[in-house]
């Protein structure tokens, strides 16, 4: 039996009688061992989880009825979660050997509900990158494809789906870091509202836009791992205290009403196949009775400029924690405490972390605050106004993931624009904090996976899910 199949085929075979949990667990073992060379974990908790399978199974025998929700589900964890008595490092050598002293809230749920954590898995340094390339640890490859990059910064998220190395992964989006390797990697990926899930426990990059995200193979497994994480949270004031729906019952679907920007598969920079790709999917939605209009969203020649410098500016100030005092990689000098500071964070950061953080200040200090920050909120108001006013008379908003493939690896990391111009449809639902998903709809001829994603209003998660069930 493939572990790849849905949640619901391996309770199936379980109760049957034809499986257990260790041997899904050591399944899944097997295949981290097989994929090793593409470099997904950094960590994997092969004693814990085949004792944790065990531990499950005997509950199946003898109390099934006390099962959690999420009891068959094997999940990895962006190396930017906690997860209680287990290292988490960010991808950064500034934070070697840091050990998570407590549980994020989302790791906590689903342990409570009997899902197994099977390891951590690469990321970006800091989640600060759009290929997996900019970690410590070294470079993530993708599982369609190993000479291209799996998309970031949660690409190793996305890659350890598709290499079918567990059911479902968790990871972070900044600015589309689910959704954007979940396109290339062929997987579909989730970004809920800001505020859906309580970020306690996931490592902050720009906290104004960060989210946590879930990538499966599945939409119903996914909405069962977002019922199970969502909710308020006393750790988190941001958290929404919204009631959370019951994402695995889905709603009544019906035609609905879709806008398409038309300006984003016009673009002159868009690949040709992802354009051929995207617009048989739209003929596809046609056909099956959803009613779709296409319109003009004028400011997509905003939208990188002003998520960059509000991202650096909020990634500047959460990231000077990071001194080489109360966390992480110290330089021991005879020197000054400022040049003890100033070493640490340059031994400690790498070049991207470092640009950022240098970025971010620049804009927040006092002769550029009004001239670049400012403008850029402003912008953003301007972008989050517009969508919401689109999607109160339509249902979704429809667009392309990416303009591009993923591309080989090495062959753009020297390129920062390149690197940031693959986020410019995904950073809409961040900018607004709107949920968003990206689905997969055909692998490109590089071997790449093309995505096509689906924006609705806040907190219509339960909409969202429902709808990409059906199509």
């Amino acid at each position: 039996m493939k572990t790849s199949q849905s949640l619901a085929a391996i309770r199936s075979e379980i109760k049957a009688g034809n499986l257990t949990m260790v041997q899904i667990v050591n399944e899944y073992l097997n295949n981290i061992e097989f994929t090793k060379e593409l470099n997904l974990y950094v960590e994997v908790y092969r004693d814990e989880v085949l004792e944790k399978a065990e531990a499950l199974d005997l509950k199946i025998k003898k109390s099934p009825n006390s099962l959690g929700k999420a009891w068959g589900m094997v999940v990895s964890l962006k190396d930017v979660i906690a997860y209680k008595g287990h290292k988490m490092t960010a991808g950064s050598k500034i934070l070697k050997d840091y050990v998570a002293p407590y549980h994020s809230t989302v790791a906590e749920r689903l342990v409570n509900e009997d899902a197994i954590i099977i390891g951590r898995v690469n990321c970006d340094e800091f989640a600060m990158g759009s290929s997996n390339e900019r970690s410590v640890y070294g470079v993530s490859c993708n599982a369609l494809n190993k000479e291209l990059v799996p998309g970031g910064s949660s690409g190793a998220s996305a890659s350890s789906v598709q290499a079918d190395t567990c059911l479902i992964s968790l990871g972070s989006d900044t600015g589309g870091s689910v959704r954007q390797p979940a396109s290339f990697c062929g997987v579909t990926g989730v970004k809920p509202s800001y505020g859906r899930i309580s970020r306690h426990g996931l490592i902050a990059y720009a906290s104004s836009f960060d989210q946590i995200g879930v990538l499966g193979h599945q939409v119903e497994d996914i909405s069962i791992a977002l019922e199970v994480i969502s909710g308020s949270d006393e750790y988190d004031v941001t958290a929404s205290k919204r009631e959370v729906p019951a994402y695995s019952q889905p709603l009544e679907s019906g035609n609905k009403k879709i806008a398409i920007f038309k300006s984003a598969i016009e673009n002159e920079g868009i690949d040709p196949e992802i354009k051929e790709e995207t617009l048989k999917f739209i003929e596809k939605l046609k056909s099956q009775g959803h009613q779709i209009e296409l319109l003009d969203f004028e400011y997509f020649d905003y939208v990188i400029p002003a998520y960059y410098v509000m991202t650096t500016a909020e990634a500047s100030s959460n990231l000077a924690r990071f001194d080489g005092i109360r966390y992480g990689h110290r330089t021991e000098t005879s020197g000054s405490l400022t040049e003890m500071y100033a070493n640490s964070r340059t031994e400690g950061f790498g070049e991207e972390v470092q640009a950022r953080i240098l970025l971010g200040t620049y804009v927040l200090s006092a002769g550029y605050y009004d001239s670049y920050f400012g403008k850029a909120q402003k912008i953003r108001r301007i972008i989050r106004d517009r969508l919401i006013d689109v999607l109160n008379d339509f249902d979704f908003i429809g667009l392309p993931t990416s303009p591009m493939p993923a591309w080989k690896i090495g062959s753009i990391v020297d390129d920062p624009v390149q690197n940031y111009l693959a986020d410019i449809y995904t950073v809409l639902a961040n900018l607004a904090g709107l949920p968003a998903a990206s689905i997969p709809l055909k692998n490109h001829s590089n071997g790449s996976g093309i995505g096509f994603q689906v924006m609705a209003g806040k907190f219509k998660e339960h909409e969202l899910l429902s709808f990409l069930g059906t199509i």
